[in-house]
């Protein structure tokens, strides 16, 4: 009877130690999800009170296509999948390669391929820049292997040129393993990344008209009438001034999206990875470059420079902050009688400085110049 009451005890105590663990455990959970909440709350106040824009993005980035400079970024070094985003590098290559003009046949290893399609069939012939139009309104997988395998010679040799890309762009966090984007090992960018890659796309006139374009017509071999591709970035038609860029998703990346827009001259590049409300976020996050750091002109063209007979040859703007603006300085730096720019009768040249960085520079030439010289 000892021994029953004796067992009973010490299963008692167990059970008690085990519930007690249990506890501890659950609460242990709660207080790291409290932490986190709150943690949370407090970057989202931080945020609001500065002023910056709020996002649900896993990271983010804003920058001004002109001057390259990165207006806003959260956790923009930090490497990520980028799903169909990808599909900008592949338009650069595809339009910096000349072929536009070509005749892309599609291949068995393009046909068919999984994710967003513009339905390509066996054998099928298209021009170039039809199908890079096809890559970026529709996002088709299926374009995006038949412009790398016409342009590189093969799906991986498209992949090279993608990354010697990459690296003559200065990007130390970018890496490529396919065109299109689907999920795969070491195929990754940052948003801080991505958005120079867009920037540096958007100096190209032929991409920008064609991420600008709500609706692409071309010709269909297969029937009578003719492809009609819708754009998919619906930023287009939501944020007034928009003209860019791309989306993307995979399962892996869920949802990115590139947005470009510009306002009095100025345009910027918005870009989030791992966004569930990325219309609404890009709308804040290119209202905040527009309202908080516009295009202010720092020097006109033809100004006579102070405390000396040199005039601008140049008109220079920046995205500056009205606090910033008052912290710019410049610098006249004479330039050596045997560079080109002195041979070609530039004696000196204008460093614009933002506190300790240089952010800019501007030919100049003697104001006693004929006035026809410098139109």
């Amino acid at each position: 009877m000892r021994r029953a009451r004796r067992q009973l005890y010490i299963s008692a105590i167990a059970i008690m130690i085990a519930t007690i663990g249990v506890v501890n455990s659950a609460q242990v959970h709660a207080a790291h999800a409290g932490i986190e909440a709150i943690a949370a709350k407090g970057k989202a106040k931080q945020q609001e009170g500065s002023g910056l824009p709020r996002t649900n993005a896993r990271a983010a980035s804003l920058i001004d296509v002109e001057s390259g400079r990165i207006l806003y970024s959260e956790q923009g070094d930090v490497e990520l999948p980028m799903a169909s985003t990808t599909k900008i590098m592949t338009a650069v290559i595809a339009i910096e390669s000349g072929k536009l003009h070509e005749i892309v046949k599609t291949s068995n290893h393009a046909v068919g391929k999984e994710g967003s399609s513009i339905y390509l069939r066996l054998g099928e012939k298209m021009k170039l820049e039809d199908m890079v139009y096809g890559l970026m309104l529709r996002s088709g997988n299926d374009a995006a292997t038949a412009i790398a395998e016409h342009v590189g010679g093969s799906e991986e040799g498209f992949v090279y040129l993608m990354n010697e890309k990459a690296r003559e762009l200065g990007l130390e966090h970018t890496s490529f393993r396919n065109p299109h984007g689907l999920d795969a090992k070491d195929h990754y960018t940052t948003a801080n990344d991505l958005a120079k890659i867009t920037a540096y796309a958007l100096h190209n006139p032929t991409f920008r008209n064609i991420v600008k374009t709500k609706v692409k017509t071309a010709p269909n071999p297969n029937d009578a009438w003719d492809y009609k591709w819708l754009n998919k970035n619906k930023m287009l038609s939501l944020y007034e001034g928009a003209d860019g860029v791309k989306t993307g998703y995979t399962k892996t990346a869920l949802r990115c999206l590139v947005s470009s827009a510009t306002r009095n001259g100025q345009q910027l590049a918005a870009v989030t990875l791992n966004d569930g409300s990325d219309w609404v976020d890009h709308s804040r996050m290119l209202d905040y470059g527009f309202t908080v750091y516009p295009a202010q002109q720092i020097i006109r063209k033809g100004q006579q420079i102070e405390g000396s007979d040199l005039v601008s040859l140049l008109e220079w703007s920046y995205p500056l902050s009205n606090e910033e603006k008052t912290r710019i300085a410049t610098k006249i730096i004479p330039n050596q009688p045997s560079s080109p720019e002195y041979k070609f009768g530039s004696p000196a040249k204008l460093e614009i400085w933002l506190d300790n960085e240089r952010i800019g520079q501007v030919p100049l030439r003697a104001k006693s110049l004929d006035k026809k010289q410098l139109d």
